[in-house]
């Protein structure tokens, strides 16, 4: 089986939730296909990763003009184009899917994420079947971020919910296939298109990476992992370290609150700046030593779509999670018993002090009784290699004029 891969960023190095799932697909793939990627990358130091990926696969990547795109972003405005489509476009890409589908003649396509699928080759003209992996239905969580939000944000979101959600609804019928990483997901998408063909691939963790190896950290010590100029993540900071963690230090004066992971906003590096006993790391080259360090993680993030990577992560590193609703409901069932759900401040910091008071050995335990063996990736991600390898055995569809 030859599978055309196209991703949004290059699938590789695992460092942020969007790249993890790519990654970890990838290498699925590689074990039981032959796989060319097609990928944007969005700067030079993206693109020399290209042959961290060499020869296990066949790779093309194309540049995103992220200015000249901003500018177009404005102009699109009066369209019905979503600006998810107009800030990844990319004049390479659509030529290197183009000489993949002539030169290669690929059975399938996996496009990850709606991001990337405008330059999936349409499956009613060329024939060649394509499986969408949406991964999160991206138009609701612009419907959230709308809600959340003022105006003009407020129209900004809205006017992109709508646009791709519309964008959703077709391809999702065009394809043989669409993919989504939990129920509430698929549900989600359902709603909106009811007659599409939606399958469930959740998430999992590399259980064998993220174990601990040596005792549990015995202080008072917590983390928040997550890229922080995203949105739900930097408020979910911010509204933390603001409103939660003063309670945390008034009953635990030595607690120690570290946000790890890349690009913080200025608003998030200030917080370490007002308070010695929180510490902004920036990009980080591995995320574990901070999970290990660390008597449990906190995931205060209130709008959550699919599943927070972060959560499975800090469990196999044998961290339990304090979480919001929204994270929680996104979770697979077998991570759960490690976590504990919390929406107030005063609730928040209650749950982080009662897992501080049990002795480093109980916090272990506590993280232990989710079931990891049931999330390792290769079990996770196979049914997406199923649905890949079905709709490669399809006969091709005779082209529409």
């Amino acid at each position: 089986m030859r599978v055309l891969f196209l991703t949004h960023r290059l699938p590789f190095a695992p460092n942020r939730g969007d790249r993890v799932r790519a990654y970890h697909t990838l290498n699925l793939l590689a074990e039981r296909a032959e796989v060319h990627v097609v990928s944007l990358v969005h700067d030079r130091a993206e693109e020399a990763e290209v042959e961290r990926l060499r020869p296990a696969v066949r790779v093309s990547t194309a540049l995103v003009p992220r200015l000249r795109n901003l500018a177009s972003a404005a102009r699109a405005l009066s369209t019905t184009r979503p600006l998810t489509h107009v800030l990844l476009d990319a004049p390479a890409m659509q030529p290197a899917v183009d000489r993949v589908v002539e030169h290669w003649k690929p059975d399938v396509v996996l496009a990850y994420c709606t991001g990337v699928a405008p330059f999936a080759p349409n499956p009613s003209h060329g024939g060649i079947p394509l499986v969408v992996d949406l991964v999160d239905v991206d138009s609701a969580k612009w419907d959230a971020f709308a809600d959340a939000a003022a105006f003009p944000k407020s129209w900004l979101f809205r006017r992109e919910a709508r646009c791709l959600g519309a964008f959703e609804r077709r391809i999702v019928r065009e394809a043989f296939a669409a993919t989504v990483v939990n129920e509430r997901e698929r549900d989600t998408l359902l709603r909106t298109c009811p007659d599409a063909r939606v399958h469930v691939v959740p998430n999992g963790v590399d259980v064998v990476q993220f174990a601990p190896h040596d005792p549990p950290a015995a202080e008072d010590h917590v983390v928040f992992t997550g890229v922080f100029n995203y949105a739900p993540n930097a408020d979910g900071a911010i509204w933390f370290s603001r409103h939660v963690w003063p309670l945390v230090r008034a009953a635990r004066p030595r607690a120690k609150l570290t946000l790890a992971g890349a690009s913080p906003t200025r608003a998030v590096r200030q917080l370490a700046e007002q308070d010695a006993s929180i510490e902004v790391t920036g990009s980080v080259a591995d995320i574990r030593p901070y999970l290990w360090r660390a008597a449990l993680s906190v995931a205060p993030i209130f709008q959550a779509r699919g599943v927070q990577n972060k959560v499975l992560e800090a469990a196999a590193a044998g961290l339990p999670s304090v979480v919001t609703k929204a994270v929680w409901e996104g979770l697979p069932v077998e991570v759960r018993p490690a976590c504990r759900m919390a929406e107030s401040p005063a609730h928040f910091a209650t749950k982080i002090g009662e897992l501080l008071a049990l002795a480093p050995g109980g916090r272990r335990r506590e993280a232990a009784r989710a079931r990891l063996s049931e999330l390792t990736w290769s079990r996770r991600l196979a049914p997406m290699l199923q649905l890949l390898e079905s709709a490669a055995e399809r006969p091709p569809r005779a082209a529409t004029a």
